[in-house]
This record gives structure tokens, C-alpha cells and sequence, in this order.
């Protein structure tokens, strides 16, 4: 990250943070197999407009645990909004896992929201993409985070860019182990169990999905799911990216919510 990001931490110390810029609020929120660190390409561009929080999930650097469930994450997310001083009128964008919490906490606090940017996220999942879910909490119960080294690399980044960037592998591996495990479980338990699709149709916070045409993790036709269900929302997909666009594609992504965020 930006060597100018001031660390925050919540007065009970159950959420961390990070913060630079000036200006109106970004909130970003990681996927699960990330960290905040994904955003650090985008981050400049995003800091001259915006005074931009990047938000640790339970988890992650130093922010605890909750249980697994989602309204547990939104409820954090909450709480982060109130600790941090995240003024009404933010636009929240969330990758992956981070996505879906975005989406849960603008259906319940469309309030606080003036833009919801969700990038390669889902509002529930098939049967295959829960047992996703499972394989990889039992591999981390057995062996922990380092045993799903090779499934998150594959699930974040498509095979094309693992073999221009085969660094990719040993990088997973470090965000990873950064992880509470336990945290890391209830995530995946978080993710098999919610569906936000019937909510979708009463969202009243402006919505954009961005999302990677090569995504395996959460593929376009789950994002295409939110943009036509949410009322008014838009879709742009990415040619040629994978799970986490601000990390593999920076300048497409900034270009794919520029508008849409004022930058």
C-alpha cells in the first residue's frame, strides 16, 4: 500500500483499517482470498479524489473474528462505518467476498450510500460453488491456509496470467497465511448458507458490477444475476481479467468506474 496510509483501529479493537486521501468517502472491502492489498494499484488514482478506507474483514490484520453469518458482517461493516467516521453519501466497492458483504450492507443501509460498485461478486451460490466453499474449509480444518495455496492462485487468477506471473502462486501463499484460519472457515460457511437474490429487486442504492470475463470463482452470468435483478444497475465486463480486476486489470478498472464514481 501507499506509503502515506494511516492505520486505524476501532476504540474496541474488533476492526482495523487503513485510510489516505482527502475528500468524499471510498470504502473498499477485499474478497476472501485477498487482502486489502489487492486495491494498492488502483489506490493512488482513487486518493486524489477521495479520502478512501480500505477495511480489514474479520481476519484479516488484526481485525477478530465473527461468526459465520452475514448479517455478523454487516454488522461489522456497520459498526466500522461508525468507529472510522465514514460520513453518508460514501461509495462502497467490494471485491469477491468483500462484494457480497457490500451488497448485504447497502440492502440494509442504503442510507449510508451514494454508490454501491460491486466487482466479481455474488448474491448467493450454486450448489458447485458451495461445495467450493466446503472443500476448502475442510482443507484448511486439516492442514490450514497453506494447504489451499494452489486453489486460491486458481480461483483468483486464471491460468493465462499464472503463467505470465508465476510469483502469483507464492503471493497467494503470504496473503494466506496472514489469515485466521477459524475466520477464514466461517467466511466460507458465510458464503454456502447466504442468498441475497430475493432481496436484489428492492435495492435503492445506484449500482454498478464489474466484473472479469475469466472469472472462476464468481463467474459473469452470478454478476450479470445482481445488475438485472437490482434495479437500475449497469454491467461492464472485463476482457481477458479474472477474480480480482483492481489487482490484475488496475486501469481497466478505473476506467470501468470512473464515471460512475466521479473520478
Amino acid at each position: 500500500m501507499a506509503s502515506n496510509l494511516e492505520n486505524l483501529t476501532a476504540a474496541h479493537g474488533l476492526t482495523t483499517a487503513a485510510r489516505t486521501g482527502e475528500g468524499r468517502d471510498i470504502v473498499l472491502l477485499h474478497s476472501l482470498l485477498t487482502d486489502a492489498h489487492a486495491f494498492d494499484p488502483v489506490l493512488p488514482a482513487l486518493a486524489e479524489k477521495f479520502r478512501v478506507t480500505l477495511i480489514n474483514l474479520p481476519g484479516f490484520h488484526g481485525s477478530q473474528s465473527v461468526p459465520a453469518l452475514i448479517d455478523a458482517y454487516v454488522a461489522r461493516i456497520e459498526d466500522a462505518f461508525e468507529e472510522f467516521e465514514i460520513k453518508p453519501g460514501a461509495v462502497l466497492i467490494g471485491n469477491g467476498f468483500g462484494g457480497t458483504v457490500a451488497l448485504a450492507f447497502a440492502l440494509a443501509h442504503p442510507e449510508r450510500l451514494a454508490g454501491l460498485v460491486l466487482s466479481d461478486a455474488a448474491p448467493g451460490f450454486p450448489e458447485e460453488g458451495k461445495q467450493a466453499f466446503r472443500l476448502m474449509a475442510e482443507k484448511v480444518k486439516e492442514g490450514g491456509l497453506g494447504a489451499i495455496v494452489d486453489i486460491a492462485a486458481n480461483r483468483v487468477f486464471h491460468k493465462a496470467y499464472l503463467d505470465k506471473n508465476p510469483g502469483a502462486v507464492d503471493e497467494r501463499r503470504a496473503v494466506l497465511l496472514e489469515i485466521d484460519p477459524t475466520a477464514f472457515c466461517a467466511a466460507c460457511h458465510a458464503l454456502v448458507e447466504v442468498d441475497l437474490v430475493p432481496s436484489l429487486a428492492r435495492l435503492k442504492v445506484p449500482t454498478l458490477v464489474v466484473c472479469g470475463a475469466l472469472d472462476q470463482a464468481t463467474p459473469p452470468a452470478l454478476n450479470k444475476l445482481i445488475a438485472e435483478k437490482v434495479p437500475g444497475a449497469r454491467y461492464v465486463e472485463l476482457p481477458g481479467c479474472g477474480h480480482c480486476p483492481p489487482l490484475e486489470q488496475p486501469q481497466a478498472f478505473l476506467a470501468a468506474i470512473k464515471d460512475f464514481v466521479g473520478l
